[in-house]
């Protein structure tokens, strides 16, 4: 079992405009992403299915060539291995919860997030 608070998790910062916190499980992951205005998520995919929550601020996405805007108290579910981009139009947080783990995250090889 762990009980974590969001201030204790340690901060990793991606670009100048994108930081996250993590917490993994067993076989999933929570993240805690803070999205400046502008921010660019380029497109990817992954085998994860994630849910991503607007928890603060707008987030324009493309998700397999449909764009959606999801906004704070939003939720988007964005299955396995469909291409995936977003926007951030506003500033922004957002809890992105997947499955399986995301070892690319874990282990560093995210190198379209650090640019």
């Amino acid at each position: 079992m762990q009980h974590l608070a969001w201030e204790s998790v340690k901060k990793e910062v991606l670009n100048d405009k994108l930081w996250r916190k993590l917490v993994t499980g067993g076989k999933a992951m929570v993240a805690q992403l803070g999205l400046a205005k502008g921010c660019v998520v380029p497109l990817h995919h992954h085998e994860s299915e994630q849910i991503s929550m607007a928890m603060q601020g707008a987030l324009k996405f493309d998700v397999g060539g449909r764009e959606v805007v999801v906004r704070a108290g939003e939720v988007l579910v964005i299955p396995p291995n469909i291409p995936h981009s977003a926007l951030a139009i506003e500033d922004s947080i957002a809890i992105d919860v997947f499955s399986p783990i995301r070892q690319d995250w874990l282990d560093g090889s995210d190198q379209y997030l650090r640019k």
